[in-house]
């Protein structure tokens, strides 16, 4: 009875060349833990977009306060008082707080207050472009609803408040931040005794202070460097709009500074911003694409030819995972998740680089 079925056996063995077959129990583990590990990743993510309101400004808290270690541990080993180190620094970074908000928000607000003039002075400037906006206009007319019609125009004020609801934080949040960063400084030491008592073995504590060691080594090393860098971009900057005439020379050093920590995308910010305002201010378009092209040239020297050969090769981070962790840290946490992309890369990496330590490949004699 059994006789028909080997030979079928057989034969299906042999058209498809199977040999010893053998059931998957490593793979559907594998897959098991492959799905757990995904559904933590999921709801880690989802934890940390609700919890955005709180931890981000804690987070910030967190890099800046890695990032000055070195100063403390310094004025530490000087036998200045931690109460006093962390007063002076918190207060230099309030002092450069609100010098940044100062230097911007007069020119924020006399532009906002210009945005109805501004907006017909960008449309009469783009009148090259009347042609394609008509042929837009009309494919709206032909496939909108009637009550979904509307004109087709430059929306400034539209453009603007997003803008100023992001660069002013919520008063809550700032004051998260600032205490957050107080209570940080004058307990650095102790956070790091907390974080070394909670391991038991002497190889897992000493693991734990190497963490703590290049995290702040190489956050000071890389952004140091970088605002010494973004320094001269700001300065840069107010070079070119003083040169091309435009408006506020000192808040666009100032805006090219910021921007500049931004990877890829605060250069480009600067750019259209100049290009916005030169199309306000200057009386043909081919002027107002002047400050633009200059800075996209001073950019392109910069992170092409200068920062590489000052960083150097030991500092300079991949720049796919820079984008990626841009672009993943923008849509989590908006534009401060963008300003802190970079310095949250170098604490993943110098985590992960001590967690899971790769072998040097052995090369070929």
């Amino acid at each position: 009875m059994n006789k028909p079925e080997t030979t079928h056996k057989a034969h299906r063995h042999s058209i498809l060349a199977l040999s010893e077959p053998a059931p998957a129990a490593s793979m559907w583990r594998t897959s098991a833990q492959i799905a757990n590990t995904g559904i933590f990743v999921i709801m880690l993510v989802a934890a940390f977009d609700l919890a955005r309101p709180m931890l981000l400004p804690v987070v910030c808290a967190f890099v800046l306060t890695m990032m000055v270690g070195p100063l403390s541990a310094r004025a530490e080993r000087w036998g200045v008082p931690s109460v006093l180190t962390a007063l002076v620094l918190w207060i230099l970074v309030i002092i450069v707080f609100y010098g940044v908000l100062l230097l911007l928000a007069a020119p924020a607000v006399q532009w906002i207050g210009r945005a109805p003039e501004i907006g017909q002075n960008i449309l009469q400037k783009l009148h090259v472009l009347k042609g394609p906006l008509a042929t837009l206009q009309g494919l709206r007319d032909t496939f909108l609803p009637a009550n979904q019609k509307g004109g087709l125009g430059v929306d400034i004020v539209g453009f603007i408040q997003p803008v100023v609801s992001i660069v002013a934080p919520g008063v809550g949040q700032m004051l998260i931040f600032f205490g957050a960063l107080f209570f940080m400084l004058l307990g650095r030491s102790q956070i790091r005794r907390v974080s070394v008592s909670m391991f038991q073995q002497r190889e897992a504590k000493l693991r734990v202070l190497k963490i703590f060691n290049d995290i702040e080594h190489n956050l000071t090393g890389y952004l140091s460097t970088v605002t010494v860098i973004n320094l001269c971009v700001g300065i840069g900057s107010g070079i070119i709009a003083w040169a091309t005439g435009l408006p506020d020379p000192i808040a666009w050093a100032v805006l090219g500074f910021i921007l500049n920590y931004i990877p890829y995308i605060g250069a480009l910010m600067v750019e259209f911003a100049m290009f916005l305002v030169g199309l306000v201010s200057f009386p043909t378009l081919t002027h107002a694409i002047i400050p633009p092209l200059l800075y996209l040239a001073m950019g392109t020297a910069e992170g092409h030819f200068i920062t590489p050969s000052i960083i150097g090769h030991r500092l300079t981070l991949n720049p796919l995972t820079v984008f990626l962790s841009l672009v993943f840290w923008t849509w989590l946490w908006g534009p401060v998740g963008a300003f802190i992309s970079v310095p949250l890369l170098i604490i993943g990496l110098v985590a992960v680089e001590h967690l899971f330590p790769g072998d040097d490949p052995e090369l070929p004699e």
